[in-house]
């Protein structure tokens, strides 16, 4: 009996430990406090040098647990990634998630080397430890801190950050191979890392589509497509890596055909993964403080905090800079991209490999970890929003999403019913707008279900129900939100060829012959955008009116107000003159009036 005590005690525990971390994440989320830092203090607390004298140092069980969990992120990764927004950026994503971790290795490796008194293999060790950044960190810190990066930015930094976590664990794995058997030749590391990245991508892009033909072809019992998306990661996760692949980058890819294929049950599965990595996440966190021994960290910590400041001050914006040279960053973008590589439980997750094949000096590569990973979030993430609003790379997020209802519809795939609250201030409700590719087809109100034609006018305080394409559910949001303000546009950008987004279409077609129907002549040019696109409207976004091309030059509270518009070349009909090139042909005619005088 006092066996099965035992485990229900440490059933008790765990789950206790779990419920304090998910109830000081309030506590994170009010003050900003990065999650994974109180995490890894409340496994500190409950460890044998803290008040909860758990005797914890099971490593087999952590990398275990760690596995798994960094596994489910990656995949939960992939799955929101839409391939359309990080195509762009993908050159430069890939290397700074291969050139750039190598660099930040070799970079750290010198200081590790003198700080700690290592030899040069294993300071490199210490280096391609903390050469990744974290992606739940970085984007946890963005959204908690009402941040909306630029476009390229947030791709290029969302990319990096799911794709660099292979590379750095093919990296240490290699040089703790190195150091276990004493001889490694660079022939054979190349063709090791050439082997594991090329199974890795077979691997997860025939499992990525095995996935999604059973998902779709199968027919499951409701509940459970979620699950099985789940484990069928975890498949090919387990299968890669006995396969000798990277596990990890098959995962990450399987994750990015899955979420970009129509698929049954898409919004279940992603709702139950988000739970699933956040439940995975907060047990690796407190396992790794448990293993963490404050006492054991005093003889480490100066040099760790040195090679900490020397990661985050030196090595990653060099490693940045170098990487991004051949590519149209500015300095601001470069600036911040290289600020935000924070460190997370990735670091810790590859500073347990060396204790779990016992290298000499395990635990001080895991000290130096845990200390840059604390350093990291403390210094880089309470300062993520100045220095984005300082850099002028990301806007405030002023509004808060609605409440989306997104229900899937048995038999087809093209489409799903989304449900909305309709706000007094909403873009649907001011004026009438909703996207060309959607289709209300209910509402409710007081309990009872209406067509939209017995509703009709909608009121605030109804429910509509719409039908619209999975991929596209989340781009409805912006219609049901209270509009925010729009700033007045910049008078100097508006000149013949550039107009003020709230001109109709109407106006326009009188002034440039463009033919519009009379419905659409009500429009404004950002009702036209809101209606015509896929997606929220941004900058250089364009849409053709006739003959001419309106181009989106300037956006304010998720709207276009200045609007460019490109006219046809035609050579009997001269494009209208701008300002400055009229002002140029009336001195150019007063010149000649006065030299013929």
């Amino acid at each position: 009996m006092a066996s099965l005590d035992s485990v229900s005690l440490a059933i008790l525990l765990g789950a206790v430990l779990v419920m304090a971390g998910i109830l000081s994440s309030l506590l994170a989320l009010r003050f900003g406090a990065p999650l994974l830092l109180v995490f890894l203090v409340i496994g500190m607390l409950a460890g044998d040098s803290g008040p909860g004298q758990i005797q914890f140092d099971d490593v087999r069980t952590t990398y275990l647990v760690g596995s798994v969990a960094l596994a489910l992120i990656l995949f939960d990764g992939g799955l929101k990634t839409r391939f359309a927004s990080i195509r762009t950026v993908l050159a430069p994503s890939v290397v700074l998630a291969t050139v750039g971790v190598l660099l930040t290795a070799l970079i750290t490796a010198p200081f590790a080397k003198y700080a700690l008194d290592l030899n040069w293999t294993e300071s490199l060790l210490v280096g391609a430890v903390v050469a990744s950044t974290d992606a739940a960190a970085v984007f946890l810190l963005v959204h908690t801190q009402g941040l909306r990066l630029r476009p390229r930015v947030g791709a290029t930094l969302e990319a990096e950050s799911g794709t660099n976590d292979p590379f750095a664990i093919f990296l240490t794995l290699m040089l703790v191979e190195y150091i276990s058997l004493g001889s490694s030749s660079a022939g054979h590391v190349l063709m090791e890392f050439l082997q594991e990245a090329v199974l890795g991508a077979v691997v997860g892009f025939f499992g990525g589509r095995l996935v999604v033909i059973a998902l779709n072809q199968v027919a499951l019992p409701q509940g459970l497509h979620a699950p099985f998306v789940t484990t069928g990661a975890l498949v090919i996760f387990g299968g890669s890596q006995i396969m000798h692949a990277s596990g990890f980058l098959a995962v990450y890819l399987a994750g990015i055909i899955i979420g970009n294929r129509p698929t049954r049950a898409h919004n279940s599965v992603v709702t139950f993964l988000d739970a699933a990595t956040w439940l995975a996440q907060i047990v690796m966190f407190v396992l790794l403080g448990l293993l963490v021994s404050p006492s054991r960290l005093g003889a480490s910590v100066l040099p760790a905090v040195a090679v900490a400041l020397v990661l985050m001050l030196v090595a990653r914006p060099l490693a940045v800079f170098v990487c991004l040279a051949p590519f149209r960053f500015n300095w601001r973008e470069r600036i911040f991209i290289a600020w935000t590589g924070l460190r997370g439980a990735v670091a810790i997750f590859l500073a347990s490999i060396p204790m779990l094949v016992g290298l000499s000096k395990a635990y001080l590569y895991f000290d130096v970890a845990f200390v840059v990973v604390i350093i990291s979030l403390l210094l880089q993430g309470w300062t993520l929003a100045p220095a984005a609003r300082k850099l002028h790379v990301a806007l405030p997020r002023a509004e808060r999403g609605p409440r989306r209802v997104e229900l899937d519809l048995p038999g087809q795939l093209e489409q799903q019913l989304v449900g909305y609250p309709v706000q007094s201030k909403s873009l649907y409700f001011r004026r009438g707008l909703i996207p060309s590719w959607s289709k209300p087809t209910l509402v409710i109100r007081n309990e009872n279900i209406l067509t939209p034609t017995e509703a009709d006018p909608i009121a605030p305080g109804d429910y509509i129900y719409l039908l619209a394409p999975p991929e596209k559910a989340e781009s409805l949001d912006r219609f049901f939100v209270d509009m925010q303000p729009s700033t007045a546009p910049d008078p100097h950008l508006l000149g013949d060829f550039m107009v003020s987004g709230e001109h109709t279409l109407a106006e326009l077609a009188e002034i440039y012959g463009v033919k519009v129907s009379e419905d659409e002549g009500k429009l404004t040019l950002a009702d036209y955008f809101d209606v015509h696109l896929d997606r929220a409207p941004k900058e250089g976004a364009e849409l053709a009116l006739d003959e001419i091309v309106l181009v989106a030059r300037s956006i304010s509270g998720g709207r276009v107000n200045v609007v460019g518009l490109r006219l046809p070349e035609d050579e009997e009909t001269p494009a209208p003159l701008t300002r400055w090139q009229a002002l140029r042909r009336k001195l150019a005619e007063l010149w000649t009036s006065v030299a013929g005088v």
